[in-house]
């Protein structure tokens, strides 16, 4: 790996800390590196003020003038009332080179970050590191390309894919340490969303419940188009939930990520609407039999059909479980 491709990947898992936080902005990473050393860091703060690009700057101060500066995703052109351009600030600090990682899909910037840095007089190079930056930032371009934000669904199931007992039991198929994994996706994500009958079954807390990651919980929301209002003696109802009474309403949120952890009725509405970017398998080394399936039908006729959709991504092992993550084929 090249000293350049080193320093934007540092800059890309850096953004990887406002992941659920940014909404509606992007979570940016940036590095100030002088003479091979980072002088100074900083990614898009909770609420998506300060960007990266600003918290970096000024933490480096002087320091900027004359170094390079490697940021995940291309300054922001425009004026804000929430704060000045990106591009205007490293413009005026003295940065002698900007690499970016990828392109800026807002209109309001695209490409022309870049160029009101190269008009500067600034070096600027675009493209190292870019599939990493879009995937640490998936959320946002899909909210961007797509309109809507990105969706992932997660299932805990047995080996023959049930994912409750043929009474409803579901506490607990997989393990604690599968458990912990769920907790931290839900420290990434904007909101997450469960059914009316997880609702009523279970009254989830759907917070995250890590040791110093409390204070990550996302808002809470149900999908169901019966419900007339969220009880108030829900778990989560101080949280400012949200009832989405259409697919159409989930597509609408203004965030970057939601996890659904809804049981099958949910899971096959968002299926069937072609609706879900990633799923995340939690398989318990469990036979279960005459249970609940994963999910009902989602409107396929043909086995063929269903063939070419997902491609695995990832897996690993958590305890006794495994967990397997499917990305959409699009």
């Amino acid at each position: 790996m090249s000293e350049a491709a080193r320093l934007m990947d540092a800059a890309i898992r850096l953004s990887r800390r406002g992941l659920g936080r940014t909404a509606p902005n992007p979570n940016v990473g940036c590095l100030v590196v002088r003479d091979g050393i980072v002088v100074a860091r900083g990614w898009t703060q909770p609420g998506g003020r300060p960007h990266a690009e600003a918290a970096a700057l000024e933490a480096a101060g002087e320091g900027a003038r004359g170094a390079a500066l490697y940021v995940s995703l291309e300054p922001c052109a425009h004026v804000s009332a929430r704060g000045p351009a990106c591009a205007d600030l490293i413009a005026a600090s003295g940065v002698a080179a900007v690499h970016i990682a990828v392109p800026d899909p807002d209109p309001r910037t695209a490409g022309q970050g870049a160029a009101r840095l190269r008009d500067a007089g600034i070096a600027v190079t675009v493209g190292t590191g870019e599939a990493a930056a879009r995937d640490a930032m998936a959320g946002f371009f899909s909210r961007m390309e797509r309109g809507r934000p990105r969706i992932t669904l997660k299932l805990a199931m047995s080996i023959d894919g049930r994912v409750s007992m043929p009474g409803g039991e579901s506490r607990w198929i997989t393990g604690p340490e599968a458990r912990a994994h769920v907790h931290l996706q839900r420290a990434l994500a904007d909101v997450i969303v469960v059914g009316r009958g997880t609702l009523e079954a279970d009254d989830p807390s759907l917070d995250v419940r890590l040791p110093g990651l409390a204070d990550r919980s996302p808002r809470p929301a149900v999908l169901s188009a019966t419900l007339d209002a969220i009880p108030s003696s829900a778990k989560f109802a101080e949280r400012d939930p949200l009832l989405l009474a259409s697919t159409d309403e989930l597509c609408e949120v203004i965030v970057n990520d939601v996890f659904v952890e809804g049981g099958p009725a949910t899971a096959s509405t968002l299926l069937a609407a072609d609706l879900v970017d990633r799923i995340l398998v939690y398989r318990a080394p469990i036979v279960i039999g005459d249970g609940a399936p994963g999910a009902g039908r989602i409107g396929l006729e043909r086995l063929a059909d269903a063939h070419g959709r997902w491609r695995i991504t990832g897996s690993r092992t958590l305890g006794n479980d495994r967990l397997e993550v499917y990305e959409r084929t699009r």
